[in-house]
């Protein structure tokens, strides 16, 4: 039952582009955002919008000759704020978008770069400033944008091992200047969480539908929950505080949507236990996670196993006709977010009353 507090999802502005769109992100400290996508001629494009009087006003475009994928400001301050790019071909670029100008170029993937995120540009004490992508030729790379060329590290396949396509990468864990975290989801259901402290891989599963995105509820602090979602409407949230060495960590599992598969999930900046999901009929649903009273116990071994908390679905609201496959929360202005669609929109979303959750 909806109450008062109950938050309402509303689309303020729907913006029709007429070309493919796969990425935007809110430029930090600003009332613009970058809409990342591709010309029907096989062109990528970089465009800036403002949001002037209730409309989206055009402020720039960046074409190159290659489709874009994905990007990230996470690895650039606030001050610079540098836009990191994928694309179709594998090139990894960074841009500075106020002079149009492109700072930094390798390709090191052979094949399409299907995720980034970024990390470091902006928070004291939690590491130098590093990309993570992950690429359908079977990869993850690290990336330090002030050494050029060569990745700072490689987690491919091993030797005879088949090349599994990855969908989504994010970092956690970089609470300090030594410890980071990278997730890896896949096209199989794997689920990987490579140490890059320790350069190793710290824990692995198998969610058994292809892995569409994975977001830590924080990234500069000990890991404290991770959202992956995937094909076939599902998404797992596990807490991480605990980690078993047989059983790994607890996790809680949402099969209820019949909305196709859940493309994308972003926390909200101002609160890390609500989050939002993006589904493949257009809609969007908002996410509490509630704690247990106790987030672990010893089992009758004398082991300590996490305990799971629950869902509960805030809203829901269909806004598009098509896949939602991109959303971005603002940082500054709590419940304003953007998001991109297959059906070649984009749209401004504000949800409502989100300080009472």
């Amino acid at each position: 039952m909806e109450n008062e507090d109950t938050p309402q999802i509303i689309t303020h502005i729907e913006h029709n582009m007429n070309h493919c769109l796969f990425d935007c992100k809110w430029i930090p400290c600003s009332a613009k955002f970058v809409v990342i996508g591709s010309l029907p001629k096989g062109s990528g494009t970089l465009e800036i919008f403002e949001i002037s009087s209730g409309e989206l006003k055009k402020v720039k475009e960046i074409e190159r000759p290659n489709s874009f994928k994905c990007g990230t400001f996470g690895a650039s301050s606030d001050i610079e704020r540098r836009l990191t790019t994928g694309d179709f071909k594998g090139t990894l670029e960074i841009w500075d978008l106020e002079k149009s100008s492109q700072v930094y170029i390798t390709k090191e993937h052979t094949d399409i770069i299907n995720s980034i995120d970024g990390m470091g540009g902006n928070t004291v004490n939690c590491g130098a400033p590093e990309i993570v992508t992950g690429s359908r030729d079977g990869t993850v790379k690290v990336w330090d944008p002030r050494q050029r060329g060569k990745a700072v590290a490689n987690m491919q396949p091993a030797k005879g091992e088949i090349k599994r396509d990855c969908w989504a990468v994010a970092f956690g864990n970089s609470f300090n200047d030594a410890e980071r975290i990278v997730i890896a989801g896949y096209d199989n259901g794997d689920l990987k969480m490579f140490d890059l402290r320790t350069m190793s891989l710290r824990w692995e599963c198998n969610l058994k539908n292809g892995v569409c995105s994975a977001e830590f509820d924080r990234k500069d602090i000990p890991m404290n929950k991770l959202v992956a979602t995937t094909l076939e409407g599902k998404f797992h949230v596990f807490d991480l505080r605990t980690q078993n060495p047989t059983k790994g960590f607890a996790q809680v599992l949402d099969n209820s949507a019949k909305s196709g598969t859940i493309w994308v999930a972003r926390h909200l900046p101002q609160n890390r236990d609500l989050f939002i999901t993006c589904a493949g009929n257009g809609q969007v649903s908002l996410w509490k996670y509630q704690y247990p009273e106790q987030r672990s116990h010893v089992d009758s071994n004398g082991v300590t196993v996490g305990v799971a908390g629950k869902l509960n679905r805030l809203q829901r609201m269909v806004v598009s006709s098509q896949p939602i496959n991109a959303l971005d929360w603002n940082r500054d202005h709590t419940g304003l977010a953007v998001a991109t669609a297959y059906d070649q929109c984009v749209r401004v979303i504000v949800t409502t009353k989100l300080n009472l959750h």
